[in-house]
């Protein structure tokens, strides 16, 4: 899935959304997890439901990195000669919003790595 044009304004909110999508599958993943497969509670953190987790939530992080470093890229590689102001308002608006979705979207991952799950 490739996010739309760096100048698109549908970026403004896109990692946003993306970020609350994640946060419903994660915590609703969580809880289907440890309702029909609940891993040992004496595995501790090392169990398949914080390695799922750990794994999507470095793939959804990395998604939203890859964004936000097209969108900071995008002016300066523009065709263009140069790039209407809206435009370049837009890109670099869009790379912070995609910058703070991908660490926010880490930090939902990481009890995964201190807390063992189905407590």
């Amino acid at each position: 899935m490739m996010s739309p044009s760096p100048f698109h304004p549908v970026n403004l909110v896109l990692g946003l959304v993306i970020w609350a999508l994640w946060f419903v599958l994660l915590y609703g993943g969580l809880s289907v997890g440890c309702a029909f497969a609940p891993p040992d509670a004496e595995a501790g953190v090392w169990t398949w439901i914080n390695a799922t987790s750990l794994i999507a939530g470095l793939t959804v992080s990395g998604y939203l990195l890859a964004c936000a470093h097209g969108c900071w890229k995008a002016p300066s590689l523009s065709h263009v000669s140069e790039v209407e102001p809206i435009k370049a308002f837009i890109s670099k608006t869009s790379a912070a919003v995609y910058l703070v979705s991908a660490f926010a979207s880490l930090m939902l991952a990481m009890p995964g790595v201190i807390l063992p799950p189905c407590i």
